[in-house]
């Protein structure tokens, strides 16, 4: 269920290295990491069943529809499997509900052109939506055809909550999966977020987190 990420913008290569080796070693289903690093991660997990997940569209989500399906395109040609795209909050916030839906489907047309499993996870930044806009965002990801909805980047305000899991889970039903990210540190927080409806965990801690596990 642990994305183990590092995707902040002073990774170096040997972070993404490490994070592979954990990885591999705690049995972690994915590693999350900027496009960058996709082909070095995918070399060095080559192999292993631990997957490679790049971020799309990180960690703004402003570029146009064209190049986030570029940027997914080549993400998957380097080895990436799984794709977490930052969803357009600008157009979002805007009332551009059908750019939003395109925004989406632009990085859904790669799975359409590889055979093999390519899973794409909306992230909504709850950070910046109150209840009634997190609720149609979840609609609006499950709508275009996204995999999972996300609740954060980690990079702006508070992160994952309790609360918004919840209310994500129950907006979009159990047929699209929720990923809680920001924020999630130790192995009570990860129980809390899973309890309340989440299948998925992105963290940067995610080795201190199973270490934690009594």
């Amino acid at each position: 269920m642990i994305d183990s990420t590092v995707v902040k913008a002073t990774a170096t290569r040997a972070d993404v290295e490490r994070l592979c080796r954990e990885a591999v070693e705690y049995g972690f289903g994915c590693v999350c990491v900027n496009p960058v690093y996709v082909s070095l991660a995918s070399r060095l997990l080559a192999g292993t069943p631990v997957k490679v997940c790049s971020t799309v569209g990180f960690p703004l989500g402003v570029s146009i529809p064209a190049v986030k399906g570029f940027e997914a395109k080549k993400a998957v040609e380097d080895g990436a499997t799984e794709l977490d795209m930052v969803m357009n909050l600008s157009a979002f916030k805007s009332g551009d509900y059908s750019l939003v839906k395109k925004d989406i489907e632009a990085v859904l047309e790669v799975k359409n052109l590889y055979s093999k499993r390519i899973v794409v996870k909306v992230i909504i930044e709850t950070a910046f939506l109150n209840s009634e806009e997190i609720v149609s965002a979840c609609k609006l990801c499950k709508e275009a055809g996204a995999d999972f909805v996300k609740t954060s980047t980690g990079l702006f305000g508070k992160g994952a909550t309790v609360e918004d899991v919840r209310l994500m889970r129950k907006t979009v039903g159990e047929d699209v999966g929720v990923k809680a990210a920001g924020g999630i540190r130790t192995y009570a927080d990860a129980l809390k977020m899973i309890e309340a409806g989440a299948n998925r965990i992105g963290t940067s801690t995610a080795a201190a987190i199973i270490e934690g596990c009594s």
